[in-house]
């Protein structure tokens, strides 16, 4: 397991495609390669103490390295972003969660990318029918 550790490639991961999945974020970006898949994880300050983030991120580095052979996809970067839940969610569970986030970012049945600043739909927004969005 290749593991991220620039800047740039998890700022390159939040762009690209998230799912959620019990007590985590995921993050993905394809990086049209086949080389074996790469791994971050982010634990911020507010989920605690330095000895309780770590923890949070032993556990989640163990879980990863269980489900990653089963669920991640080759040429991708992954990033895990933590919240507290994972210090008390059962190890068995923290696997299942990171399997299931994972292919919830390969199978469709997530949020897209973010909208680059300035993205945001205007209030005059078109919709799919072609209809204004503020014409109910």
């Amino acid at each position: 397991m290749q593991r991220l550790v620039k800047r740039k490639d998890f700022l390159a991961a939040a762009k690209g495609l998230r799912a959620n999945a019990g007590p985590l974020l995921l993050q993905a970006r394809d990086r049209a390669d086949e080389d074996c898949p790469r791994i971050g994880l982010t634990v911020t300050k507010k989920h605690g103490n330095a000895v309780e983030r770590n923890r949070i991120r032993r556990r989640l580095r163990e879980a990863v390295r269980d489900a990653l052979p089963r669920a991640g996809r080759p040429g991708f970067d992954y990033v895990i972003v933590a919240r507290r839940a994972a210090l008390g969610t059962r190890f068995s569970e923290l696997v299942i969660d990171v399997e299931r986030g994972i292919g919830r970012l390969h199978s469709g049945s997530r949020r897209g990318p973010r909208p680059a600043a300035g993205g945001r739909a205007t209030r005059d927004a078109v919709r799919a029918d072609g209809d204004a969005a503020n014409d109910v």
